[in-house]
């Protein structure tokens, strides 16, 4: 066995402490983004992330181009990253405590490159490497700013691949109470926006139609699932069902009422959910993560219920809710101070359970 491998196996139970000064670089290439952070004793120094346009003529990404693009920009990406945050000392890898990267879930592919590249930076630096999942992450992205949320609290995390509300007792003690049953909202977005003839990525272009439009212009149906899982098939289907009825030069001529009354549907069927939390856990304490948290009407939605019934809200900034490494490198560090860290052999995976 590697004597680097022997000796993250030494550690993996022995939470280490230091005084200060512990410093994380986390690695992020879950689908098409390629990003590097590097944190200071929970400090967010450096969050680099570049960007993907190969995938727009496809209207979706394309596996095998992300991760031939990931090759290409992850050494640019993590090289910007210390120069950003050491810009004295940009080449001195040595000050790095841990590794961390996304291990789950995501595209295999992209992932890979991604672990690859932290496995081959911890052998050399022996220094310990740390997987994160990419969801726990998203959650934590919400004690990266200086107003944060004490524990116990709620957060609804959202994006294009999941919808949960998830039960944060503490950074690594966290419980998915409520998740889709088959779209996630970020999904029923991305493929609306498809029907309205928007291009790829058409969430966003959703929620800039929308605050131009009536939200209660056009009536869509909002699934009744029990308990606090989600569904937005049904959502996505009483669109197109819809639209089919209508003449053409229909979608044109009241987009932004067509988009305002989407948007609006999906964020009532989110905020009801995360108050029928509330109501059963006791906790008032609500928190925002996940690419579609960036959605203007989902962040204003939830600050509004929130001062409505007493609660306290947080979102993070944007630069926070879609994918980045700065969410990977919180995570990391916790991680690293109760000393959960991994062994080489560990693989990447496109679905995990937390």
């Amino acid at each position: 066995m590697p004597q680097q491998q022997k000796e993250i196996e030494m550690h993996t139970t022995q939470p280490i402490i230091k005084e200060k000064g512990i410093t994380i670089l986390a690695i992020e290439s879950s689908c098409d983004e390629t990003a590097a952070s590097i944190c200071v004793d929970g400090k967010i120094l450096s969050n680099v992330i570049a960007s993907q346009s190969v995938h727009e003529k496809y209207g979706g990404v394309v596996p095998e181009l992300a991760s031939r693009a990931h090759m290409q920009n992850i050494i640019p990406v993590v090289s910007e990253c210390f120069q950003e945050a050491f810009p004295n000392q940009p080449n001195e890898y040595n000050v790095l405590d841990g590794i961390a990267f996304t291990q789950a879930p995501g595209l295999i592919g992209s992932l890979l490159i991604g672990a690859q590249f932290a496995k081959s930076l911890s052998i050399a630096l022996d220094k310990p490497l740390i997987s994160v999942h990419h969801m726990q992450a998203h959650v934590l992205a919400n004690l990266i700013p200086s107003t944060k949320p004490e524990f116990p609290f709620l957060c609804l995390t959202v994006s294009g691949g999941h919808t949960q509300i998830v039960l944060a007792n503490s950074p690594l003690d966290l419980t998915v109470i409520g998740e889709t049953i088959d779209d996630a909202a970020g999904e029923a977005f991305d493929k609306t926006a498809k029907l309205l003839g928007l291009p790829y990525p058409g969430g966003p272009l959703i929620d800039q139609y929308a605050a131009l439009g009536n939200p209660l212009k056009f009536k869509f149906a909002e699934p009744q699932i029990p308990e606090l899982n989600f569904s937005f098939s049904g959502l996505k289907t009483s669109v197109l069902y819809f639209l089919q009825k209508q003449e053409p030069g229909f979608i044109e001529d009241n987009l932004n009422d067509l988009c305002a009354s989407v948007q609006y549907t999906i964020v009532q069927i989110l905020l009801k959910k995360i108050k029928k939390a509330v109501a059963q856990t006791g906790i008032k304490q609500v928190c925002l993560a996940g690419g579609v948290s960036a959605n203007s009407g989902l962040r204003n939605g939830l600050q509004e219920m929130g001062l409505k019934h007493g609660w306290k809200t947080f979102v993070p900034p944007f630069e926070y809710c879609t994918d980045n490494a700065a969410m990977i490198a919180i995570t990391g560090y916790y991680k690293y101070l109760e000393g959960q860290f991994c062994n080489l052999d560990i693989s990447p995976a496109a679905r995990a359970e937390w």
